[in-house]
């Protein structure tokens, strides 16, 4: 890639650096090798124990201590959530070559997504006010649950002050806040920190989730989690996501980053409908992939592969298969879902696809999915059964937010990197 116009200026948002804390692993070079290997991370959920809930099973980050990536005094002052987010956020800037203060505090911004916030740290606020003698909480309660917590902390802790901001729509989210990065570099701020951190394991949280009657009560976790799956009984929930240095592709060039891919097209629609178990309905959805192509520039026939919400609820996964089908005719590109090795981390897990996407260009391998093992009737995709080289190095990613949220996103992949000899 190059940058258009005489002074280094495009306006073109790139993503530079890739942070991942997920159950993949941390690092981006952790969660590649797990989804190459389609290796399962999803497992008895240890944050709390789930004995009395109908879900058992989710997708946790292996050995996160939150001390080697969070201050003492932030740490008291926030969430699991945020100190993911803390975590992804240095990896992504050690992966851009940034620092992490920033030089020009107005040139960075933080644009994350959020969606239950910092129910751990509200779950145990709680408890002591209701269970304990002292009929108190602390002093951190009224922020380190608040859905904006991690942006606000990350913008402090790295001063980075240009236009920061929180999006929430669920799964959605995650790639609503790539979207809104480009916006932001559009209207000249060089640097956006996007992508989106979760962590829905907490006696709350899964409490709202079983609410809405979407959640998998298999207890195999091998078998909890089958997204187009004839045995697909709902999903897993798990923690972490992927968080994204996006910068304008003159100030990149600049500095001689190395370039992973560009957001090129996004758009986002709404059912104006609730979600249900047993009924979904797909036009919306289709007009978001319909528009998000059309915004790049994208011939459908140019697309390499789309990475799916893939709920793993039978009447939404038909209603996702139709909506692939209503734009790209009898004949879609190959579907690649890791999902079912990490489990549904909300908005973080349309972040981690996005991450999924951009590594597949830069190691110019698109991944094998993992699973449906027996696609249910109208779930009849072409899934990816092998690694596949890509062709035109262009990847539609797409998420459903509950109650009617869609948002599709584009990214074009840039030219892969040299092998080293040692991987040759």
């Amino acid at each position: 890639m190059s940058p258009v116009g005489g002074d280094g200026v495009s306006g073109r948002a790139v993503v530079t650096g890739i942070g991942v804390v997920a159950p993949s692993g941390i690092g981006a070079d952790a969660h590649w090798a797990t989804v190459t290997a389609r290796e399962r991370r999803t497992g008895p959920i240890t944050l709390f124990d789930p004995a009395g809930y109908p879900t058992r099973v989710g997708g946790e980050v292996p050995g996160f201590e939150a001390t080697a990536w969070v201050e003492q005094r932030r740490l008291v002052q926030t969430d699991r959530w945020t100190h993911l987010g803390f975590a992804a956020t240095r990896l992504a800037l050690a992966d851009a070559g940034l620092p992490e203060r920033a030089p020009d505090p107005y040139g960075y911004a933080v644009t994350l997504a959020s969606s239950s916030g910092g129910n751990l740290f509200g779950q145990r606020e709680l408890q002591r006010l209701w269970g304990g003698t002292s009929r108190t909480v602390g002093a951190y309660q009224s922020i380190a649950w608040f859905y904006a917590a991690s942006v606000g902390q990350l913008s402090i802790h790295h001063q980075f002050k240009g236009p920061c901001g929180v999006l929430v729509a669920e799964a959605a989210g995650g790639l609503d806040s790539l979207a809104h990065a480009v916006r932001t570099i559009r209207r000249g701020t060089p640097v956006v920190i996007a992508g989106a951190t979760e962590c829905p394991l907490s006696p709350y949280a899964l409490a709202c989730q079983l609410r809405s009657g979407l959640l998998s009560d298999v207890s195999d976790p091998r078998r909890a989690y089958r997204p187009f799956d004839r045995d697909a009984q709902g999903y897993v929930p798990a923690e972490g996501g992927a968080v994204f240095v996006v910068e304008e592709l003159g100030h990149a060039v600049s500095r001689g980053a190395r370039i992973y891919g560009e957001v090129t097209g996004w758009a986002a629609t709404h059912d104006a409908a609730p979600t249900r178990p047993d009924a979904a309905e797909a036009t919306h959805y289709a007009r978001a992939m319909w528009q998000a192509l059309e915004r790049a520039g994208v011939d459908p026939s140019e697309v390499d592969v789309v990475f799916p919400d893939a709920l793993g609820v039978p009447a939404h996964d038909r209603a996702e298969a139709d909506a692939l089908r209503s734009v790209f005719g009898d004949r879609p590109p190959p579907v690649s879902t890791q999902k079912p090795l990490t489990g549904r981390a909300h908005q973080g897990g349309s972040a981690l696809d996005v991450a999924t996407a951009l590594l597949a260009f830069a190691h110019d391998t698109l991944p094998a999915s993992a699973g449906p093992d027996d696609p249910a009737e109208g779930c009849e995709l072409d899934f990816l059964r092998e690694h596949r080289t890509p062709r035109h190095r262009v990847a539609l990613v797409a998420a459903r937010g509950f109650d009617g949220f869609n948002t599709a996103l584009v990214v074009r992949g840039a030219a892969p990197r040299p092998r080293r000899p040692a991987e040759a």
